[in-house]
């Protein structure tokens, strides 16, 4: 499974592997229980992982770049339902130029989720040529 391919879907919990689109939505595969399904543009809105950028105090990085810093660092990382200080202190460790006024708690959380789902699928973290 490519990083390329991988979406997040309005109104849908997890992540999802985009396997083909047309003009009123996309047949999508769920990371999670791998059930594909077709979803509708009008109803839903899809994000293409590579697309994501996170707010820092300098400039914004991709979200792979705070998937790779997660991967390498040495610091626990807290599970999604942690409290919510303990995830702001990880996040400060692991990328301390995160802008925590504009990236919220909700946030730092789907990004542990998603993080956790990339893992579990082999996900290679990297972006597109």
């Amino acid at each position: 499974m490519e990083y390329n391919k991988l979406v997040s879907v309005t109104g849908l919990p997890g992540l999802f592997e985009l396997l083909s689109s047309k003009a009123d939505g996309g047949v999508v595969k769920s990371l999670e229980d791998k059930t594909a399904k077709f979803v509708s543009s009008r109803v839903h809105s899809f994000s293409h992982l590579e697309s994501i950028e996170v707010f820092t105090t300098k400039d914004n990085i991709n979200l792979v770049e705070v998937f790779k810093a997660m991967d390498e660092s040495k610091e626990k990382m807290p599970d999604a339902k942690a409290d919510t200080k303990d995830i702001r202190v990880y996040f400060a460790k692991v990328v301390p130029d995160m802008d925590f006024e504009r990236v919220y708690n909700s946030d730092m959380k789907k990004m542990l989720k998603w993080f956790t789902l990339l893992k579990d699928n082999k996900v290679e973290l990297k972006l597109s040529e």
